[in-house]
């Protein structure tokens, strides 16, 4: 049964505090998240389309954005000066510096359609450790099941004998060889692609 209509016209109008948004991203709450998104991300996408992007590359940073603003959060380190919206828009603006500087692309005429403050927040060193973790992730999504499964329970500190006892393995020395298989294939995965070699010259 829907709302009744004034109900959900109160929906639509709510309007959060800046508090209420920085908690709602610490919780990902997702109501206040689409509210985020509803509220900032038309002009994060025009600046990112008005500087050489598009529409993905529009939706890449802002997802990115949010999450280094949320380990930022969840780490306590996180200390406005301004606005949330000026904030934000830092920070997008700082990943999309670095995506476009990747990609040999001049940044000195950019053109801002929002003020912005230099941030120094390590947000830089933050967007290359998500764009890391965006590698990992993608290779790992490709493993055999079986492979997810036993390097997940591994990075959970997992012992041998739970993760046999978990994948019904019945030898540990198996279980021992399979680990070491699946993480050879993910770790060649990943050096193969030509994503790793870019980030690791980036860092050198």
């Amino acid at each position: 049964m829907g709302l009744p209509l004034h109900k959900e016209l109160n929906k639509q109008i709510i309007h959060y505090t800046v508090e209420a948004m920085l908690e709602g991203l610490r919780t990902s709450n997702n109501e206040v998240l689409s509210f985020i998104y509803r509220q900032y991300y038309p002009e994060i996408r025009f600046f990112v389309i008005k500087n050489s992007g598009s529409d993905e590359d529009a939706q890449d940073v802002f997802q990115e954005s949010i999450i280094i603003i949320y380990k930022k959060l969840r780490d306590d380190v996180l200390k406005l000066s301004c606005s949330f919206k000026t904030y934000l828009y830092s920070v997008c603006r700082i990943v999309w510096l670095k995506q476009l500087e990747k990609r040999k692309t001049k940044t000195d005429s950019l053109s801002y359609n929002q003020a912005f403050v230099d941030l120094q927040e390590g947000i830089g060193e933050m967007a290359e450790e998500q764009e890391r973790f965006k590698l990992y992730q993608k290779h790992f999504q490709t493993l055999h099941e079986d492979c997810q499964m036993i390097l997940k329970l591994f990075f959970e500190k997992k012992s041998h004998k739970e993760i046999a006892s978990k994948m019904n393995i019945t030898s540990e020395n198996y279980l021992k060889k399979r680990k070491y298989q699946c993480k050879e294939i993910l770790v060649k995965r990943i050096q193969n692609d030509p994503d790793f070699k870019r980030i690791k010259n980036d860092r050198l």
